[in-house]
């Protein structure tokens, strides 16, 4: 494993990291923003709860 960081600087190689990961998580947090479904910040469409709701048995 050591062999690995002696081809790469590993303070860049972390700084690329943690770029590339702070990237794709705003990327998924946009995609999900341009979803009514997801989209918690524009106050869509709010998902309704079934129109029934049925209780658990006792168990007694």
């Amino acid at each position: 494993m050591y062999r690995i960081w002696l081809l790469f600087d590993p303070r860049r190689a972390l700084v690329a990291l943690f770029a590339f990961l702070f990237i794709l998580a705003l990327l998924i947090h946009f995609i999900l923003l341009s979803t009514p479904r997801f989209d918690w910040i524009g106050g869509g469409a709010a998902v309704q709860p079934p129109a029934q709701m049925t209780t658990l048995p006792s168990s007694q």
